[in-house]
């Protein structure tokens, strides 16, 4: 018996044995459901619950994204383990609206800029915005001087770890040995 004769035997043993093959490699979808979803410039699988995909937004970490879950549950009545992919695009534009406007809803010590430096209001900031924020704060601190800034322009450590070990940049240098 040729090599490709077992494989087919064992895959039909394996039919025999209640080993289910899916249909068409796919699972099943209802005819409203996306594969993919775009919330808030960023694309999201379908099959994902909404407390879960919003995890992938960057801005949203594990502790605000169960929280943001359960305000839109409360002020827009979608429950957090329904999938993404089944909302509706008036649901899809609630919800990002949501999340613009998240500082509205949750208390301030959750939000990434607390006493936002330009406008001086509590802010949540997300996605590329957060980029442009972080390095903006950057900018700022070296433009002003602080210690941190001097840190971040020699590119050094700046929250105070030590340095004697880690941290090392440019070429190796090893001890040179005394000729004899």
């Amino acid at each position: 018996m040729s090599v490709a004769g077992k494989r087919g035997k064992k895959k039909e043993e394996g039919k025999k044995k209640g080993m289910k093959e899916k249909k068409g490699g796919k699972k099943e979808e209802t005819s409203g459901f996306k594969g993919i979803v775009r919330i808030v410039g960023k694309d999201i699988k379908g099959e994902k619950s909404l407390k879960w995909a919003l995890l992938e937004i960057k801005g949203f970490g594990h502790t605000l994204s169960h929280a943001v879950a359960k305000v839109i549950e409360e002020k827009l009545g979608i429950p957090p383990e329904r999938r993404v992919g089944e909302l509706s695009e008036e649901e899809l534009k609630k919800v990002e609206e949501l999340l613009r406007n998240v500082h509205r809803y949750l208390p301030s010590f959750m939000l990434n800029r607390c006493k936002d430096y330009v406008s001086g209001k509590d802010v949540h900031v997300i996605m590329n915005d957060l980029g442009f924020a972080v390095r903006q704060d950057i900018e700022r601190e070296k433009n002003i001087f602080t210690w941190r800034g001097f840190r971040h322009m020699y590119g050094q450590k700046v929250r105070g770890q030590r340095t004697k070990n880690t941290g090392r940049t440019g070429i190796a240098v090893g001890v040179v040995r005394k000729k004899k």
